[in-house]
């Protein structure tokens, strides 16, 4: 089967210093996968440079076996939170919308099955009685589940999501996970930076641990051991003892 997302030598620098190294990993359809690694690892950087926001220096990338640009209209994207302008003058309908301009573009009129498109997706983030509330004059929590919104929206077969936890409440948490399964097991590959080391490996069936070079993926169990983790975080590991106890457990290690 073709992989959902290949990348080879991915390579990615600011001002001539690469932050991101000879990236290479075919990601399979149908796999939801955690991205980790210590803060400045360039998670964030690999997901932009996917999407073709942050330029690569080498390397490229392939979405279903075609190039990004002929299947753009198949990646539905979250960004981080602290990326989007949140004064904009937008209800939280038009901010859904949006995510149907990939399919419509952007000339054509929004159509009354946009609108029920629409309406599902914030029904199955729990924000459809907000659809007619500025944007931002909703809680941190109510707009990450706006942005998941408007990501369903363009019905997408892979999801690019850059910490949809960040900054949430726990009850939005379990959500976003319910949200998450729920798209995997319509056969979606979803890709999502990860922070914490605590639930990943009960949150994703995958794992791509990243330290501005591809240290290692595959499934979870194979992954999520405490060499791996070690290779991945260095010394900083020390800090998560708890997680280096469980990963210890599970490999059967004293």
């Amino acid at each position: 089967m073709t992989p959902a997302l290949e990348l080879h030598d991915l390579t990615v620098s600011y001002a001539k210093k690469p932050v991101l190294y000879g990236v290479d990993v075919q990601v399979p359809q149908g796999a939801l996968v955690g991205i980790i690694g210590p803060n400045g690892a360039g998670k964030s950087t690999m997901i932009r440079a996917i999407m073709g926001l942050t330029p690569a220096s080498s390397g490229w990338v392939q979405i279903f076996g075609e190039s990004f640009e002929k299947n753009r209209h198949r990646v539905g994207y979250v960004p981080q939170r602290e990326q989007v302008d949140w004064d904009f003058p937008v209800n939280v309908m038009d901010v859904v919308l949006m995510g149907r301009y990939g399919r419509r573009g952007w000339l054509r009129r929004v159509t009354k099955e946009d609108k029920k498109i629409a309406e599902e997706s914030l029904d199955k983030v729990g924000m459809l009685p907000f659809r007619n509330r500025q944007i931002a004059n909703l809680s941190g929590g109510q707009q990450q589940r706006v942005f998941l919104a408007r990501a369903l929206a363009q019905q997408s077969d892979l999801y690019l999501m850059d910490e949809p936890f960040a900054g949430v409440d726990a009850t939005t948490e379990r959500a976003i996970v319910t949200l998450l399964q729920d798209l995997q097991s319509q056969g979606k590959t979803i890709l999502v930076v990860h922070h914490d080391l605590t639930t990943a490996k009960e949150y994703f069936d995958h794992l791509l641990l990243l330290n501005m070079r591809l240290v290692s993926f595959g499934k979870t169990q194979d992954v999520f051991t405490v060499e791996q983790l070690q290779k991945t975080y260095g010394g900083r590991l020390t800090i998560l003892s708890d997680v280096a106890a469980k990963a210890s457990q599970a490999e059967g290690m004293p």
